[in-house]
């Protein structure tokens, strides 16, 4: 069997040949480097590079499984792989932790009001009066119920937060106060203090959050967005913002990636920008390998996968 990594995984790159020494390996640093007769002959593929499109997978005719080291398959020619019967796992579970943490920075630096204190700082003003909120007894809403919002409801619940969360059926989850189907989301916001999004991308959650969701919103909402840009236009964001229907809010993802420097977001004064960078970890092709790993240990005999499988249907 042939596996092919279209990116460099270090130690890791050892650790797979010396676990699976009947597995040919070949590592390549860019999509480029890959030779057209490797591409023919691979049996697996890792990668995560928006260059394996539709005409990649007509090259690679042997190809039987991809394990994606995303989270995110959205970019990925799904109905091809459908058509092929490829496998596809993904990096579910693997930012769980990295995203929580900047879901915390983004809601402290908030509350707290560091950019203020920040700016008194450069100013040499010292002000000790200044009285920042707090998170207990706030309610924090999740759209979306998976493994990312599942850990950072735990922590929520540490800082004494009640948490709700928007799935497709409304169906209990684990750290959830109350779980509500994303139908009912018009009903259901206007609890919330803050609102994160961490829904996929699919044909189904582009374009969900119209102007009339935030409208339901609190006043004083804060929206956070480190999910998929596609859940809400550019356009709603300026206006939902302009017209304060919302109090402020923090993105790290956007309708079009990268944001362009005319982007009016930018002139706004009560928004942050993160360049889609709450992900990144240095830890993440380590455990995005783990996986990797117990799938081939088991695909190798059985031809199927056991964890982070994507239903290519449901495109997550």
């Amino acid at each position: 069997m042939l596996v092919v990594s279209l990116m460099r995984l270090g130690d890791e790159e050892l650790a797979l040949r010396e676990q699976f020494p009947d597995v040919t390996f070949q590592f390549y640093k860019y999509p480029g480097e890959l030779p057209l007769e490797i591409q023919k002959e691979m049996d697996v593929l890792i990668s995560y590079h928006g260059a394996v499109d539709g005409a990649f997978i007509d090259a690679a005719p042997n190809l039987k499984w991809i394990a994606w080291y995303a989270t995110g398959i959205n970019s990925l020619p799904l109905k091809k792989l459908q058509e092929r019967n490829i496998l596809l796992t993904n990096g579910k579970g693997v930012h769980a932790q990295q995203l929580s943490e900047w879901l915390f920075a983004f809601i402290l630096d908030d509350y707290k009001q560091l950019k203020t204190a920040y700016s008194e700082q450069k100013q040499k003003i010292y002000n000790h009066k200044r009285i920042g909120n707090t998170l207990e007894d706030t309610t924090i809403l999740f759209l979306g119920t998976g493994v990312i919002p599942q850990r950072a409801a735990q922590i929520a619940k540490v800082f004494g937060m009640k948490t709700i969360g928007l799935n497709t059926s409304g169906h209990s989850v684990e750290n959830f106060d109350e779980t509500y189907a994303i139908d009912e989301r018009k009903t259901v916001l206007k609890q919330a203090d803050i609102v994160v999004n961490v829904l996929p991308e699919t044909k189904y959650t582009q374009g969900l959050l119209e102007v009339t969701d935030f409208e339901a919103m609190k006043d004083d909402a804060l929206f956070i967005n480190l999910g998929r840009g596609s859940v809400v236009s550019t356009e709603t964001l300026v206006h939902v913002l302009e017209k304060k229907y919302i109090r402020a809010a923090y993105l790290d993802v956007f309708e079009e990636e990268p944001l362009k420097p005319d982007s009016p977001l930018y002139t706004l004064d009560n928004v942050v920008l993160t360049s889609h960078i709450t992900g990144n970890g240095a830890s993440n092709k380590i455990k995005a390998t783990n996986i990797f790993k117990r799938n081939l240990s088991v695909f190798l005999n059985e031809t199927k996968l056991i964890e982070n499988e994507v239903d290519l249907n449901k495109g997550y």
